[in-house]
């Protein structure tokens, strides 16, 4: 799979080279496999922004966590705040963390 360096040493693969490779492992044409991709990734953020968790048994669990605003640090006007906000979380089952191995 092609990837390219990143500044912390390791490698980052785009997601053209990830369609790719999953197109070779199922056999089947990379537009099909980019299409299921879509679709899948659409259909995770759906269920998130429902306030719905997705559970993916055996891999892990994907859900919106809120977090709530703050003054912000450091500025110079000192009355500078964020807006409470949501990030997607996601969770890996312990077998997929233990899959995945010792760092190299």
């Amino acid at each position: 799979m092609a990837a390219t360096q990143t500044s912390e040493g390791s490698e980052r693969v785009t997601k053209r080279a990830f369609i790719a490779a999953v197109a070779r492992r199922v056999g089947l044409p990379k537009k099909v496999v980019s299409d299921i991709y879509d679709a899948a990734i659409a259909e995770l953020m759906d269920v998130v922004r429902r306030g719905d968790r997705l559970i993916l048994t055996g891999f892990g669990s994907f859900e919106r966590q809120w977090h709530k605003g703050h003054p912000v640090r450091f500025t110079k006007g000192g009355e500078d705040k964020v807006d409470d906000y949501s990030v997607l979380k996601f969770s890996a089952t312990r077998q997929t963390n233990q899959r995945i191995g010792r760092p190299r």
